[in-house]
């Protein structure tokens, strides 16, 4: 069955009226709406946003607006792993190869402090 444009519009709306008005706000930003006056927000435009919006952007808004959702109703992390999971992301040869990027960024810093505090000593001793 095929959603109408009413049964979006519809779902997007409840969907909006869910999410907290800084998220809402960001719904509209990644939508390009922005306020004319200082005095509105454009969490505020978005319901007329989306009374005029086509059934492909009102689609994009509903998933948009559950990823957002659910990311401020659970835990953040494990909102990211269940995608992963459902995305079939390997997370654990993620973290792997992070592991050993910060690690060889801490070899490299302490490798930097290492030549530069020797010759600082020597030049403080060869002032003296």
């Amino acid at each position: 069955m095929r959603l109408t444009k009413r049964d979006l519009l519809f779902v997007a709306e409840r969907l909006a009226s869910l999410l907290d008005e800084n998220r809402v706000a960001v719904l509209a930003r990644q939508h390009g709406i922005k306020s004319a006056k200082e005095s509105e927000s454009s969490a505020k435009l978005f319901p007329a946003f989306l009374r005029r919006s086509e059934e492909s952007t009102l689609g994009r808004i509903v998933v948009e607006s559950i990823i957002l959702l659910a990311a401020s109703r659970g835990n953040a992390s494990q909102v990211l792993r269940e995608a992963a999971t459902a995305y079939k992301v390997d997370t654990e040869a993620i973290a792997a190869k992070v592991k050993q990027e910060f690690t060889a960024k801490e070899k490299t810093k302490e490798a930097k402090k290492a030549t530069a505090k020797p010759n600082g000593k020597a030049n403080k001793k060869a002032a003296a």
